[in-house]
This record gives C-alpha cells, sequence and structure tokens, in this order.
C-alpha cells in the first residue's frame, strides 16, 4: 500500500511539472521529488511496476563485452510496456557503443530508470566525432536516479584529435525532445565533448549531479541547452574544460542555484548570434553559486552577426568568485560571422547582484557591447570583487571597470570601481 501512495505521489510530481508557471519552477518541492525517486529507484515499487533489467536482456557487467544492442532491447521493452516501468543499470562496468532511446513509448509515465552502473565506451575513438553516446529522444516523462557514472574516456583519443572546424565531439548523454525530466544522483567524467546536451525539452529538473573533467579538456561543456523550457539545476558540483553550464539561443526559464563550478569557463548564455534566425533567450536566474579559478564568472556573449536576436530577463545573484578571471563579463565581440561588422543580439534587463570574492585581472568587470544594438537596462549592485593576481603584472593598470556601448546603472558598492 505504501508503495502505491508512493507512486501516486510521483504521478502528482509529474503533474506539476506540466502546470508549473512560465515563470517559476513547476509547483512541487524538487527534493521531496528527488527522494521519492530515490525509493523507487532503490526498488521500492508496487506490484503495478514492470521491472526491466539490462541483464535479463543479456547485458555484460564485465568491461569487455559490447553490450548496446542489449540496452536499446531493455530501454525498447519499457517502451512498449502498457503500464508502469522500470528500467535498471545495476552494478558493474558495461562497455556501450552510440544508443539511440527513442520513442513514441506507450509506458505511463514517467520511465523511472535505476542507474546504479559504470557506463564505458567502445573503443577509443568510435563516439569521438559524429554520433553523440547516450540520446533519450521524443517521448515524455523520464527519471533518471541512482549512483551510476557514464564515463566518456575523452582523455584517451578525444581530446588529442585536431578539431574541424565547429563539429563538436560526441556528447555523454543528450536528451531530445523530451518533457518532464528529473535526473539525480548520477555523475558524468571525462566526455569527449559535451557532458550534458539538452535541446526541444520542457520541464527539466537537475540536482545533485557531479560533472567532471580537468581544465585542458577542450568544448567539454557541463550542462548545455538550446530551444529548451522550464529547467533547474541545484545542488550540483561541475568541472570541465568549458562552461560550467551553456545556455544558447531558444533557452527560457532556466533557474540555476546552489552550484560549485570550476574549473572551467563559468556560467555562460551563449554564445548567440552564431546562426541564422536564432530564438531569443529570456528569463535567466544564477543564484547562490560559486566558482573557483575559472576562466570567466557570469558572462554572456555573442557574435558579430546580422541575424538579430535577443537576450533579456537575466540575473546572475549572491555569486562567489574565487581566483576568476573574467568575473563579470558581456563579450559581443566573442567572434564574428565573414561579412559581418557588429553583432545584432540585443542584452537587455540583465543584473549583476551581490558578486563577491576574488579576480586574478586588473579589469574586473568588462562589458563590451554592440555598437548598432547597445545594451539597455544594465544594473550591478553590491559588487565587491578584490584583486589578488600577480602584484607585479601591469602594475601601471589601475583596478578598474572596462564599458562600451552602454549605461550602467549602478547601486551600493562598486569594487572595482564603476566605468566612468
Amino acid at each position: 500500500m505504501a508503495s502505491m501512495r508512493l507512486l501516486a505521489i510521483i504521478a502528482i510530481l509529474v503533474q506539476g511539472l506540466v502546470n508549473g508557471d512560465s515563470h517559476e519552477l513547476p509547483s512541487f518541492d524538487p527534493e521531496l521529488a528527488v527522494a521519492k525517486v530515490w525509493e523507487v529507484a532503490e526498488g521500492k515499487v508496487g506490484p503495478d511496476v514492470k521491472v526491466f533489467n539490462v541483464v535479463d536482456f543479456g547485458a555484460k557487467p564485465d568491461g569487455t563485452t559490447i553490450s548496446t544492442i542489449n540496452f536499446i532491447r531493455a530501454f525498447k521493452a519499457a517502451c512498449n510496456h502498457n503500464g508502469r516501468a522500470m528500467l535498471v543499470i545495476p552494478e558493474g562496468n558495461f562497455l556501450l557503443g552510440s544508443m539511440l532511446l527513442s520513442g513514441p513509448c506507450t509506458f505511463q509515465p514517467p520511465l523511472m530508470v535505476q542507474f546504479n552502473g559504470n557506463l564505458l565506451p567502445q573503443g577509443s575513438t568510435s563516439t569521438a566525432e559524429n554520433a553523440d553516446w547516450i540520446t533519450f529522444i521524443n517521448f515524455n516523462g523520464l527519471f533518471i536516479s541512482g549512483k551510476g557514472t557514464i564515463n566518456g574516456l575523452g582523455e584517451k583519443e578525444a581530446w588529442k584529435a585536431v578539431c574541424d572546424g565547429f563539429r563538436r565531439k560526441a556528447a555523454n548523454l543528450k536528451l531530445i525532445k523530451l518533457n518532464d525530466v528529473l535526473i539525480s544522483g548520477i555523475t558524468s567524467v571525462n566526455a569527449k565533448g559535451f557532458h550534458m546536451m539538452i535541446s526541444v525539452c520542457n520541464n527539466f529538473v537537475i540536482t545533485n549531479v557531479n560533472i567532471s573533467a580537468p581544465d585542458e579538456s577542450p568544448n567539454t561543456d557541463g550542462i548545455h541547452m538550446s530551444k529548451t523550457n522550464k529547467v533547474r539545476i541545484s545542488n550540483s558540483t561541475i568541472g570541465t574544460g568549458d562552461d560550467c553550464v551553456s545556455m544558447i539561443h531558444g533557452t527560457t526559464n532556466v533557474t540555476i542555484e546552489n552550484v560549485k563550478c570550476g574549473p572551467g569557463h563559468g556560467f555562460s548564455i551563449g554564445s548567440l548570434g552564431h546562426y541564422d534566425a536564432e530564438f531569443d533567450v529570456f528569463g535567466i536566474t544564477v543564484r547562490n553559486c560559486s566558482l573557483a579559478y575559472t576562466e570567466n564568472g557570469a558572462r554572456i556573449k555573442t557574435y558579430r552577426n546580422e541575424s538579430p536576436s535577443k537576450a533579456s530577463g537575466i540575473i546572475f545573484q549572491d555569486l562567489t568568485m574565487d581566483h576568476v578571471k573574467n568575473p563579470i563579463l558581456i563579450d559581443q565581440e566573442y567572434a564574428t560571422i565573414p561579412g559581418s561588422v557588429d553583432s545584432k543580439v540585443l542584452i537587455s534587463d540583465v543584473e549583476f547582484s551581490n558578486i563577491r570574492g576574488t579576480t586574478i585581472s586588473k579589469i574586473a568587470v568588462v562589458l563590451a557591447c554592440s555598437q548598432s544594438f547597445p545594451c539597455k537596462g544594465i544594473t550591478l549592485k553590491d559588487i565587491h570583487l578584490e584583486y589578488t593576481g600577480d602584484p607585479d603584472h601591469n602594475e601601471d593598470t589601475p583596478f578598474s571597470s572596462n564599458c562600451t556601448n552602454v549605461k550602467v546603472n549602478y547601486i551600493g558598492e562598486q569594487l572595482p570601481p564603476p566605468c566612468a
């Protein structure tokens, strides 16, 4: 009876995700949701939940036997089940090639995934370039929880390969065209490319995850989002060779809180203006987070491009910086599309509030806005950053801010001093 009540609670949580307000997290307690999902993932489910264990479909947890087709068969069986379903990935080392786990599905949402295994890529370069590694696509309701690890082994070959233009390497976990997703407890290490790639999704909660790659690993964004609405990322640790979290075109209504970032390139909105006809970005809040020894802190970056778009309603609040190179940065000169002379991305209604700590740069605040579309409604409130870099480096350069094509609204303490 208790298990049946638990499943009923989860169904209510999913409904809360669907009915959430467009400007706030859906009306349910994420921590309560995670706790209940953990109970389910540990096997505390009622008799109406059918379990699909990958081992029962022939997967071998020995780290040497390729188990790709066995995982796909287990997923398809769960996907096509007419009722509640749970996919189980038990402890052990599973060797996997690229997998497309695709709907539409007939299970009663959500699909629960008990993930406690260690996933390893088949071969050193088989997923290094075009194919993403593990892709969930085109269904509603996915709860992944457990103590499992997705290990991309990017250090073996992928990071050493010469980049081919802008072609990215394989993501560890790709989530496309999904609604109502909760990911908790898992670890992603040494991805060849992005760790988590999220696109065309709605209602997403990521909490208590650990993402790790060394600072020299190229383009290993922790969580990368596009064309996705209603996301909360919380209580997680992300250290990579690129952005801890990156949000590009069409990302809306996102809250990031209590996340530790470092190493990496910080919390980035952009790059924007990279493609033609991009969707706008709005409703982004990053708060109560810490950054240590990162390239950037709170950053918005755009290309010089002829295609217009907008980024607005952005808040960076209560952030702690520890030896961050560029704590506060708007960079509308990040890169140039051939034939363009200026960025056509309009940045407006952005607040940097209560940002404190240390920086290794003499110019700690850089607001380099577009000449054609100057930034509007930029507020800096209660900024206290101290220089802790080499005292002999650029000793004649004062600790300062640099602003172009923007009028800034200053409130409260300002260190470094505001732009003249």
